[in-house]
Protein backbone atom coordinates (compact mmCIF):
# COMPACT_ATOMS: atom_id res chain seq x y z
CA UNK A 1 0.00 0.00 0.00
CA UNK A 2 1.30 3.45 -0.94
CA UNK A 3 0.64 6.31 1.46
CA UNK A 4 1.61 9.96 1.27
CA UNK A 5 2.01 11.87 4.52
CA UNK A 6 1.18 15.47 3.68
CA UNK A 7 1.30 18.87 5.35
CA UNK A 8 0.86 22.45 4.20
CA UNK A 9 1.62 25.91 5.50
CA UNK A 10 -0.64 28.80 4.55
CA UNK A 11 -0.85 32.59 4.55
CA UNK A 12 -3.56 32.43 7.21
CA UNK A 13 -6.37 30.29 8.53
CA UNK A 14 -9.41 31.45 6.56
CA UNK A 15 -10.12 30.44 2.98
CA UNK A 16 -12.96 32.97 2.98
CA UNK A 17 -10.34 35.71 3.34
CA UNK A 18 -8.44 34.47 0.29
CA UNK A 19 -5.62 32.77 2.17
CA UNK A 20 -3.37 30.51 0.11
CA UNK A 21 -0.97 27.58 0.40
CA UNK A 22 2.66 28.67 0.69
CA UNK A 23 4.40 25.37 1.40
CA UNK A 24 3.64 21.72 0.64
CA UNK A 25 5.59 18.86 2.17
CA UNK A 26 4.99 15.18 1.46
CA UNK A 27 6.80 11.96 2.30
CA UNK A 28 6.05 8.55 0.83
CA UNK A 29 5.40 5.34 2.76
CA UNK A 30 5.11 2.01 0.94
CA UNK A 31 4.22 -1.10 2.91
CA UNK A 32 4.77 0.78 6.19
CA UNK A 33 8.29 1.87 5.25
CA UNK A 34 9.51 5.36 4.45
CA UNK A 35 10.88 5.22 0.91
CA UNK A 36 12.92 8.43 0.96
CA UNK A 37 10.79 9.91 -1.84
CA UNK A 38 9.40 13.31 -1.00
CA UNK A 39 7.75 16.31 -2.55
CA UNK A 40 8.55 19.74 -1.14
CA UNK A 41 7.81 23.16 -2.59
CA UNK A 42 7.57 26.71 -1.32
CA UNK A 43 4.96 28.72 -3.22
CA UNK A 44 4.45 32.37 -4.04
CA UNK A 45 0.93 33.14 -2.79
CA UNK A 46 0.78 36.52 -4.56
CA UNK A 47 -0.65 38.04 -1.39
CA UNK A 48 0.41 39.08 2.10
CA UNK A 49 0.92 36.58 4.90
CA UNK A 50 -0.80 37.18 8.24
CA UNK A 51 1.61 38.06 11.04
CA UNK A 52 0.10 35.30 13.18
CA UNK A 53 0.82 32.76 10.44
CA UNK A 54 4.41 33.98 10.06
CA UNK A 55 4.82 33.59 13.83
CA UNK A 56 3.90 29.90 13.43
CA UNK A 57 5.98 28.99 10.36
CA UNK A 58 8.48 31.84 10.03
CA UNK A 59 7.81 32.32 6.32
CA UNK A 60 7.52 35.85 4.91
CA UNK A 61 6.17 37.12 1.61
CA UNK A 62 9.64 38.43 0.69
CA UNK A 63 11.08 34.91 1.07
CA UNK A 64 8.51 33.60 -1.39
CA UNK A 65 8.77 36.33 -4.04
CA UNK A 66 10.84 34.19 -6.44
CA UNK A 67 9.12 30.87 -5.69
CA UNK A 68 6.72 29.25 -8.19
CA UNK A 69 2.97 29.73 -7.94
CA UNK A 70 0.74 26.74 -7.19
CA UNK A 71 -0.28 26.69 -10.86
CA UNK A 72 3.36 26.11 -11.78
CA UNK A 73 3.71 22.96 -9.66
CA UNK A 74 0.15 21.60 -9.63
CA UNK A 75 0.78 18.91 -12.23
CA UNK A 76 3.93 17.66 -10.48
CA UNK A 77 2.17 17.67 -7.08
CA UNK A 78 -0.86 15.75 -8.38
CA UNK A 79 1.42 13.21 -10.06
CA UNK A 80 3.24 12.64 -6.75
CA UNK A 81 0.08 11.96 -4.72
CA UNK A 82 -1.90 10.21 -7.49
CA UNK A 83 -3.51 6.99 -6.28
CA UNK A 84 -2.02 7.08 -2.79
CA UNK A 85 -3.83 7.09 0.53
CA UNK A 86 -3.19 10.47 2.17
CA UNK A 87 -2.19 10.72 5.83
CA UNK A 88 -2.82 14.22 7.19
CA UNK A 89 -3.06 15.72 10.69
CA UNK A 90 -6.30 17.74 10.78
CA UNK A 91 -7.01 16.68 7.22
CA UNK A 92 -9.96 19.00 6.57
CA UNK A 93 -7.74 22.09 6.90
CA UNK A 94 -5.07 20.99 4.42
CA UNK A 95 -7.55 19.43 2.00
CA UNK A 96 -9.76 22.54 1.96
CA UNK A 97 -6.76 24.70 1.05
CA UNK A 98 -5.44 22.27 -1.57
CA UNK A 99 -8.89 21.80 -3.09
CA UNK A 100 -9.29 25.56 -3.34
CA UNK A 101 -5.94 25.82 -5.14
CA UNK A 102 -6.96 23.03 -7.53
CA UNK A 103 -10.38 24.62 -8.12
CA UNK A 104 -8.70 27.89 -9.14
CA UNK A 105 -7.05 25.87 -11.92
CA UNK A 106 -10.27 24.00 -12.74
CA UNK A 107 -8.65 20.71 -11.75
CA UNK A 108 -10.34 17.83 -9.87
CA UNK A 109 -10.13 17.94 -6.08
CA UNK A 110 -7.83 15.82 -3.93
CA UNK A 111 -10.49 13.14 -3.53
CA UNK A 112 -10.16 12.35 -7.23
CA UNK A 113 -6.38 12.00 -6.98
CA UNK A 114 -6.11 9.87 -3.83
CA UNK A 115 -7.44 6.50 -2.75
CA UNK A 116 -8.59 7.88 0.61
CA UNK A 117 -7.58 9.98 3.59
CA UNK A 118 -6.51 9.11 7.13
CA UNK A 119 -6.90 12.01 9.55
CA UNK A 120 -4.33 11.41 12.28
CA UNK A 121 -5.90 14.06 14.51
CA UNK A 122 -9.20 12.16 14.47
CA UNK A 123 -7.33 8.89 14.99
CA UNK A 124 -5.38 10.35 17.93
CA UNK A 125 -8.57 11.68 19.54
CA UNK A 126 -10.07 8.18 19.34
CA UNK A 127 -6.94 6.53 20.75
CA UNK A 128 -6.29 9.20 23.42
CA UNK A 129 -9.61 10.85 24.35
CA UNK A 130 -9.35 13.93 26.52
CA UNK A 131 -5.60 14.35 25.92
CA UNK A 132 -3.67 16.87 23.85
CA UNK A 133 -3.25 15.51 20.35
CA UNK A 134 -1.18 18.16 18.61
CA UNK A 135 1.78 16.93 16.57
CA UNK A 136 4.12 17.99 19.39
CA UNK A 137 2.04 16.14 21.98
CA UNK A 138 1.99 13.00 19.83
CA UNK A 139 5.75 13.17 19.32
CA UNK A 140 6.15 13.29 23.10
CA UNK A 141 3.64 10.47 23.62
CA UNK A 142 5.32 8.17 21.08
CA UNK A 143 8.92 9.06 21.92
CA UNK A 144 9.72 10.79 18.62
CA UNK A 145 12.44 13.43 18.86
CA UNK A 146 11.13 16.77 17.62
CA UNK A 147 13.65 18.97 19.47
CA UNK A 148 14.78 20.40 16.11
CA UNK A 149 11.26 21.72 15.42
CA UNK A 150 11.22 25.35 16.52
CA UNK A 151 8.74 26.48 13.85
CA UNK A 152 6.16 24.62 11.79
CA UNK A 153 7.35 23.56 8.35
CA UNK A 154 5.43 21.43 5.89
CA UNK A 155 8.20 18.95 5.10
CA UNK A 156 9.48 18.68 8.67
CA UNK A 157 5.95 18.24 9.99
CA UNK A 158 5.20 15.57 7.33
CA UNK A 159 8.37 13.70 8.34
CA UNK A 160 7.44 13.84 12.03
CA UNK A 161 3.84 12.87 11.29
CA UNK A 162 5.03 9.86 9.29
CA UNK A 163 6.93 8.62 12.34
CA UNK A 164 3.95 9.33 14.61
CA UNK A 165 1.56 7.57 12.24
CA UNK A 166 3.75 4.48 12.02
CA UNK A 167 4.02 4.43 15.82
CA UNK A 168 0.27 4.93 16.28
CA UNK A 169 -0.52 2.04 13.95
CA UNK A 170 2.33 -0.29 14.88
CA UNK A 171 0.09 -2.90 16.50
CA UNK A 172 -2.08 -3.17 13.41
CA UNK A 173 0.55 -5.14 11.53
CA UNK A 174 1.84 -7.30 14.39
CA UNK A 175 0.29 -10.49 12.96
CA UNK A 176 1.97 -9.90 9.60
CA UNK A 177 5.32 -9.40 11.33
CA UNK A 178 4.90 -12.64 13.28
CA UNK A 179 4.10 -14.55 10.11
CA UNK A 180 6.92 -12.90 8.11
Amino acid sequence: MRQIVLDTETTGLELSEGHRVIEIGCVEIVSRRLTGRQFHRYLNPERDIDEAATAVHGITRAQLAREPRFADIAEEFVAFVEGAELVIHNAAFDLDFLNEELARLQLPDMGRHSSGVIDTLRMARELHPGKRNSLDALCDRYGINNAHRTLHGALLDAELLAEVFLAMTRGQDSLAIELG
